[in-house]
């Protein structure tokens, strides 16, 4: 056989006849957007605005008072997005509340709205054209009800990620009213981090608060604590530092650990806290610290970073573990050992030498 004819032979036995091409490699997922929900109206029992976009048809968003043909419902995405669809339903679960004299609107600039669909038994649909910035959901009369949303579902590529953790800032700025505009931008940010922080803190059995009340406080002259759900912030901190939102989110970390009793560390319990703010939420450059002074029960910041050693050191997860511990009151200095097989003593010594390098 020549050489020509062998090389033909060789191309029919490793490419035989109708083989397929191969496959295509997949395209990564692309990352969702997030949404803001707001409404005129103040919520009413706890049934927050989250509510409304959490994928949980039994769960909903109701308004304190009746609403009237002045109100809306808004959630406004991050980023324009290709919308398929959009459904809304209204009513309570059991019956009644629904919203008929109203109209469903979208807009591509999160501004300007148009009309999509009329409600109709309380159910509202439709298929927008081009991108979508925000749907609105608006009374076009005076209801003799609260305005009830239970479920708003947006089919869009890349989707629409949904409030896992559904969380609403009640503000309250009585003690400063022109804190206002500041403490809701601060609000907005905590909800928007809210997700992260459960995720961050999560336990088995453990449901996150989905109301958290913040103040402004004019005699409150420390920076901001937390407590039982309760944010209190300093107006005059705050007036000479607004910038330090990263202060609040802090704050809603301890909102989210909910420890049981006395017993876990303060050092600990405020490192997780600026673990989450600074490695994290700001996700920032470690500040440089000088070897002789890093102690890992330094506390704050200080500790923050002892974690973040220990996470890249010896287990991704270790905040998370430590959490679990302290908030099912099980926090003990052998955990230490137990996660990493070193005392904290011996890991802190040796966070100490990684700072030296």
């Amino acid at each position: 056989m020549s050489r020509a004819l062998a090389h033909i032979a060789l191309f029919l036995v490793f490419s035989p006849a109708g083989a397929a091409d191969p496959a295509p490699v997949p395209r990564t997922a692309a990352k969702p957007a997030t949404a803001v929900a707001e409404s005129s109206l103040a919520t009413g029992s706890g049934q927050i605005r989250q509510f409304a976009f959490d994928g949980d048809p039994n769960t909903y968003f109701a308004s304190e008072k009746n609403a009237t043909k002045a109100d809306h419902f808004t959630l406004t995405f991050d980023t324009p997005v290709p919308v398929k669809s959009v459904r809304v339903a209204t009513g309570l679960p059991k019956g009644g509340a629904k919203l008929d004299a109203g109209v469903l609107e979208v807009s591509a600039d999160g501004k300007a709205f148009e009309e999509l669909a009329q409600f109709a038994d309380g159910a509202a649909h439709g298929a927008p054209k081009g991108k979508v910035k925000a749907v609105r959901v608006r009374p076009t009369d005076d209801l003799k009800h609260p305005l009830v949303i239970r479920e708003i579902t947006v089919d869009a590529d890349p989707r629409v990620a949904v409030f896992h953790h559904p969380i609403e800032f009640v503000v309250n700025v009585a003690a400063a009213p022109d804190m206002k505009e500041w403490a809701n931008n601060a609000a907005r940010v905590c909800e928007r981090q809210y997700p992260m922080i459960c995720e961050e803190l999560a336990s088995d059995g453990f449901a996150p608060l989905t109301v958290i009340q913040m103040t402004l406080r004019a005699d409150y002259n420390g920076v901001a604590e937390a407590g039982g759900g309760r944010i209190t912030g300093s107006v005059k901190y705050f007036k000479a530092h607004p910038d330090d939102v990263g202060a609040m989110v802090h704050e809603t970390v301890h909102c989210v650990q909910m420890y049981r009793g006395r017993g876990n560390p303060g050092w600990l319990v405020e490192g997780v806290a600026d673990y989450i703010r600074f490695f994290k939420y700001e996700a920032t450059k470690p500040r440089p610290l000088p070897p002789e002074r890093a102690k890992y029960d330094g506390s704050y910041r200080t500790s923050a970073a002892f974690l973040a050693f220990l996470a890249d050191t010896y287990d991704p997860q270790i905040v998370r573990k430590l959490n679990a511990a302290m908030r099912a009151g099980k926090y003990k200095e052998d955990v230490w050992k137990d996660l990493t097989g070193k005392p904290v003593e011996d890991l802190g010594r040796e966070w100490q030498k990684s700072l030296a390098k």
